[in-house]
């Protein structure tokens, strides 16, 4: 996790005398973790075209942010295929050090978050035929490489990170949400399908994939819980990655929403009943739940920033986490009928808009002015 805070970057060491100076030094230090900017960016078109209101010009404004996400996406997969080219060795650290190996699931929801916002508001530029085509590409290349890190990740910390408990951090989290990710977005696919197989072989893959993130963030939330409660609060720089523990929370509960959406016609009558009964069943409960996750976190932000928070990349995780409960939150509503679900989706989405705004504003700033990317602090 010291890998996300910041200050002004060393010059690169000079290469002993025979070797090769290594090039493009400014990506040295671009870690996985930059992918959050992306998921952030991409939630905000996705969940704002969910939300019940839609004032004029909103559509349009979700889509420019969707070609934001977009255009991230392509920089940063550029960016880091050039820093695994030319600073192989700071690659392979970073699979090796337990605070950012977890940030590979970030790669993952960041494939399948722009390939979502594609077909949800994409679409409106691209035509429904070409979204479909990318989300197809990003969700397959998404869906696999959110697997990969959901076993890789925790067998190297197994086998060769083996953090204490003390470390226990919601960043452990990252890998094992990546398939919930999957679990959420996939259902959208299932109507553009072929009838028949595919659409429920589809649907039950993505069921898989939410049980196999659910039973993985099971094991994880006691022990970042436990941390916190006999450690105390995290270190300022990482209070705001408290914010993840509601990933989990809110993308489960919308990939219970959408999962009932597109069973009716794909799966046998009384499975396609068990489907959206589970979503109310299991959403109102865990959205209640992340009620209590977000006002204990919230206060611990407080806390942090009267005691000197300043910004840094773990401001992203204000982003993505709060997103997927304003699509949780905006699925109860649209299931239940109730307004009070509608205007809690509305309020977060304020507070994303906020937050992503924040975000992207730091950010920018500290590119401009060298700060970023930084080496480990």
């Amino acid at each position: 996790m010291v890998a996300l805070t910041t200050r002004p970057a060393a010059p690169p060491a000079s290469s002993p005398a025979g070797a090769p100076v290594r090039r493009l030094p400014a990506l040295r230090h671009l870690g996985p973790n930059w992918y959050a900017s992306v998921m952030g960016t991409a939630i905000v078109a996705t969940a704002g075209a969910g939300l019940p209101w839609q004032p004029p010009g909103m559509r349009t404004a979700l889509t420019v942010v969707w070609a934001l996400s977009a255009l991230l996406l392509g920089v940063l997969l550029t960016a880091r295929a050039l820093h695994w080219a030319h600073h192989r060795d700071q690659a392979r650290a970073h699979l090796l050090d337990a605070s950012m190996a977890p940030f590979y699931g970030c790669l993952a929801m960041a494939l399948l978050a722009v390939g979502g916002a594609t077909l949800v508001v994409g679409s409106d530029w691209i035509g429904v035929r070409a979204a479909v085509a990318v989300d197809l590409v990003l969700f397959t290349a998404g869906t696999v490489t959110g697997v990969l890190a959901a076993v890789a990740v925790p067998y190297l910390m197994v086998t060769r990170h083996r953090p204490p408990l003390a470390d226990a951090s919601p960043v452990w989290l990252l890998p094992v949400v990546a398939p919930m990710v999957s679990a959420a977005l996939g259902p959208l696919l299932v109507p553009h399908l072929p009838a028949g197989q595919l659409r429920q072989t589809l649907l039950y893959c993505c069921y898989g994939l939410f049980g196999l993130s659910l039973l993985g963030a099971l094991l994880m939330l006691p022990l970042v819980v436990g941390q916190l409660l006999t450690g105390g609060p995290p270190a300022l720089a990482l209070t705001p990655t408290l914010f993840l523990v509601l990933g989990p929370l809110g993308q489960s509960t919308t990939a219970v929403h959408q999962l009932a959406e597109a069973a009716p016609g794909v799966v046998p009558g009384p499975y396609a009943g068990g489907f959206a009964t589970l979503a109310v069943l299991y959403g109102v409960p865990v959205m209640g739940f992340a009620a209590l996750w977000l006002g204990l976190a919230g206060a611990l932000v407080v806390r942090a920033l009267r005691r000197g928070l300043g910004f840094s990349l773990t401001w992203w995780g204000f982003t993505f986490p709060v997103g997927t409960c304003v699509t949780g939150l905006a699925g109860l509503g649209s299931r239940t009928g109730l307004g009070l679900f509608d205007l809690a989706a509305t309020g977060l989405y304020a507070l994303l808009v906020a937050a992503w705004l924040v975000a992207c504003a730091g950010t920018a700033r500290r590119l401009v002015t060298g700060r970023l990317p930084a080496p480990p602090a």
